[in-house]
Parts: structure tokens; C-alpha cells; sequence
């Protein structure tokens, strides 16, 4: 009699070993189908191109649980411009066949419409194996889903840049009003649409007095631009043409906009420079509904120049009046105005704001004015809610005796 082994059982565990492997590796190329998905929409959420790249070799080194990843960005003309690397650099080029750190390299191209964009390769899996077909596979979905985010954000940064030179075209170029030194500044919104409302100008009146005005149409649809474009062009012919106090002039833009079909709103400062003896200055200024000018003296000094009554800003009410202020500007002070997109951060009360841009200001006191131009945009931060319009004003200091 033959003693039972139990030879059975392997024919019972065969099956079963074989189904639990199925169903662990279905489960494996759900999971990686998922994290797929993840990094498509990673990816695509992104308009940084540079940032758009890191994301795809993340992606690229997780889906395939890789030690090291780069993207070879490709040139015109065929040449690498630009690598993006993430991880232990494993192998480099120029390494013999058959050098150990070579045995596991998976590298798939990136085409952006029938043109190698650049090529993505990774090395070195966690685990020690080879890369396999299933490896594959999901890197070129992924190579797939990278062409179209990579696009994307190439038509983006064009649509950025195109809309962002029309609103620089609409802006003026500043006159000489030496002995006053002027300069400006325009910073677009970060995410599209870019197109606003701000604007600044200078031009010098029939009676030799030099304007000032920094305004903000509100808005940001692609036709906010050009009603931005209307504003200043009727408030210099107004100044120009009926001359007067400067709440005057805002008053006449107040009637003009009334005859308009759906009138915009726009708030602003319009100032006239007034030299009141040789090397003396008055800001004689009224405000529309505006973050108020902020006037910073020789000795770093600041404070604003916000009166308790002010306007409303253009085109609400015609009937309610135009306050005008004057205010001494002492020799070889600095008057900035600016629009509220310089102090307004999302999370942020608007007075924080102000309170930052004063204790900077007054830091910068002598500072030549392209410094204080480039410094308040700079320590606003990358991402601007809003555009921003600056404009920087000097008065002559007091000659030496």
C-alpha cells in the first residue's frame, strides 16, 4: 500500500497561486494606471514650463519606481538646451556596452506636433529588475499625456507674452520734466486673463505744469484693456484742453464717461507738480476712489497723503463733487503712486499692505528711482493677483549754499 504524500496538494495550490498572481498584478496596473492619472492631471494643472518638465520626470520615476530621471529638453536645432534631473545619477554617457549601470535605461521621446520636444530616461529601478514591457508601456502613455501638457503651456506662455505686449503698448512713454526725475513701472497679473486695467502718465500742461496720473479701470476681460486706453487718452486732452484744478478735469472725464453706453468704473489720482518758488514743489492732486500716494522724505520719513474727504471713483455719480488737495513736497522728496495691485494679496486686509510698502519705502528713501521701481515689484513676489502699476516721482533737493 502506497503511503499518501499528498501529491494533491500542489495541484490544488497551482491554480490558486496562479489566480492570486493575476490578481495581484491587475492590481499593480490599477494602481499605476492611477497614479498615471494622477500625474496627467498634475501636469496639466500647471502652466510653468519648466515646472510643467520636473513634473513629468517626477511622474516618469514613480510610475516606473525608478532611482534616477532626466528630460533632455531639444533645441532647433537638435541640439540639448536644457536637462531636468531628479534622483541618483546612475549611469552617464560614454559608459562601455554592458556596464552594470547601463543593464536598466528606459528612455521614451516626447513629441509635441511630429517635433522630438525632448527625451525622457530613467534608470535604475528600487527593487534591482529590469525595466519590462509593462514599464514601457506606461511611460509612453505617459510620453503621451506630456506632449499635450507640454503644448499647452507653450500656447499658454504665447498667449501671455502677446497679451501682455499689447497692454505695454497702450502705456506712454514719460516725458523730461527735469529737474523732476519720473519713472514707471508695469507688471501684468500672473494667470490669464493679464489683461487689466492699470495705467500711469505724465505729460506737461500748456502752462508748464507737469501731470501725473496712475489709474485702474475695473476688470479683467480682454476689453478692459482698451477702455483703459480711452481713459487716459481722454483725460490727457481734457487736462490739456480745459485745464483747471485737477478735480475739475476728473469731473469733466466724470460727465464724458456718463454719455457712454454701460459706463466702466476706473478709480485714479490726477496731480498737478506745482513749483511754487525756485527749487519748491506742491502736489495739488484729487483722488478718485484710489490707494492714496505715499510720500517718503530725504530722511526716510513716510506717510500718506489721504485727506479724510475723497472722490469716488469715475463714472458712479456724476452729482457728488470732486475734492482737490495741495500738499508741500519737501526738497528731494519721493512721491509714489501706485495701484492697489501693489498692496493687495489674496488672504491679506489691504492695510497690511500699506503698512509693508510704507516701512520699504521709507527704506529707500535716496535710492536711485529704477532701484525703488524694481524694489516695491520685487518684494511684492512672483505671483501678482492683480497688475500692477507704479509711478516714481523726485523733487530737486535744495541746493547747497
Amino acid at each position: 500500500m502506497t503511503e499518501d504524500t499528498g501529491s494533491g496538494a500542489p495541484g490544488r495550490d497551482g491554480p490558486a497561486a496562479s489566480l492570486e498572481e493575476q490578481l495581484r498584478r491587475l492590481e499593480t496596473r490599477q494602481r499605476r494606471q492611477r497614479r498615471l492619472l494622477d500625474a496627467v492631471v498634475a501636469m496639466s494643472a500647471d502652466m510653468d514650463m519648466r515646472s510643467v518638465l520636473h513634473q513629468i520626470v517626477l511622474a516618469g520615476i514613480d510610475l516606473v519606481d525608478a532611482r534616477h530621471g532626466s528630460l533632455g529638453v531639444v533645441g532647433e536645432g537638435g541640439n540639448v538646451v536644457d536637462v531636468i534631473t531628479v534622483g541618483t545619477k546612475e549611469w552617464a554617457p560614454g559608459q562601455p556596452p554592458g556596464h552594470p549601470a547601463t543593464r536598466s535605461v528606459l528612455g521614451v521621446p516626447l513629441t509635441v506636433r511630429g517635433t522630438v520636444y525632448g527625451n525622457l530616461c530613467l534608470s535604475g529601478k528600487n527593487d534591482g529588475t529590469p525595466f519590462n514591457d509593462d514599464d514601457q508601456t506606461l511611460l509612453a502613455a505617459l510620453a503621451s499625456a506630456a506632449s499635450v501638457s507640454i503644448e499647452n503651456t507653450r500656447l499658454y506662455e504665447r498667449l501671455k507674452y502677446t497679451t501682455e505686449q499689447f497692454q505695454r503698448s497702450l502705456l506712454p512713454a514719460l516725458p523730461d520734466i527735469a529737474p523732476i526725475e519720473v519713472r514707471a513701472r508695469y507688471q501684468p497679473a500672473s494667470e490669464l486673463p493679464n489683461l487689466g486695467g492699470d495705467w500711469y502718465d505724465v505729460q506737461i500742461l500748456p502752462d508748464g505744469v507737469a501731470c501725473v496720473v496712475v489709474g485702474d479701470v475695473t476688470g479683467h476681460d480682454p476689453g478692459v484693456a482698451p477702455v483703459m486706453g480711452q481713459f487716459r487718452n481722454m483725460l490727457r486732452a481734457l487736462a490739456h484742453d480745459r485745464g483747471g484744478p485737477p478735480g475739475m478735469i476728473v469731473s469733466k472725464l466724470d460727465d464724458v464717461v456718463a454719455t457712454l453706453i454701460d459706463p466702466p468704473a476706473a478709480t485714479l489720482v490726477l496731480g498737478r507738480l506745482e513749483e511754487r518758488s525756485a527749487g519748491e514743489y506742491t502736489f495739488h492732486w484729487t483722488n478718485a476712489g484710489h490707494p492714496p500716494p505715499l510720500l517718503v522724505t530725504v530722511d526716510g520719513a513716510v506717510c500718506y497723503l489721504a485727506p479724510p474727504r475723497h472722490g469716488i471713483p469715475v463714472g458712479v455719480d456724476t452729482r457728488l463733487p470732486r475734492p482737490d488737495h495741495e500738499y508741500p513736497l519737501p526738497p528731494g522728496s519721493t512721491l509714489l503712486l501706485f495701484t492697489d495691485g501693489l498692496v493687495e494679496r489674496r488672504g491679506q486686509d489691504i492695510d497690511e499692505g500699506l503698512r509693508a510698502l510704507a516701512a520699504q519705502a521709507g527704506s529707500l528713501a535716496t535710492a536711485p528711482l529704477d532701484v525703488w521701481c524694481d524694489e516695491v515689484i520685487a518684494n511684492h513676489g512672483q505671483v501678482f493677483d492683480d497688475d500692477v502699476a507704479v509711478l516714481v516721482v523726485r523733487f530737486p533737493r535744495r541746493p547747497a549754499l
